[in-house]
């Protein structure tokens, strides 16, 4: 599966459109969590602990629209968008988009 942030992929044509596919997660914050982020807001430095959050968010979503695209019989997923939001206190979803294709 090509996966890609583009409009088109150089040398490839898109011969199949199948339109938006998609793939979301929502996530709570760990409290434990909350607790380093707010000494490290303190002290400063990265927030490791949200940092694996999101990319994990942002793995499971990918694999949710890539399994969607399979199903359709795409091959690639042109346009890749993330989006990401607070669903209520605590917990965010994170959104992965694009565009399924076939390409030759």
């Amino acid at each position: 599966m090509i996966i890609t942030n583009v409009e088109t992929i150089p040398g490839k044509t898109v011969s199949r459109h199948f339109g938006l596919v998609q793939g979301n997660t929502i996530r709570a914050k760990h409290v434990g969590r909350d607790i380093m982020a707010s000494l490290k807001n303190i002290f400063g430095g990265e927030l490791t602990g949200y940092t694996e959050l999101l990319s994990e968010s942002r793995d499971e979503a990918t694999d949710r629209m890539v399994a969607q695209a399979e199903a359709l019989g795409a091959n690639a997923i042109l346009n890749v968008r993330f989006s990401t939001s607070s669903v209520t206190q605590g917990a965010a979803e994170l959104y992965a988009y694009g565009t399924a294709v076939l390409l030759e």
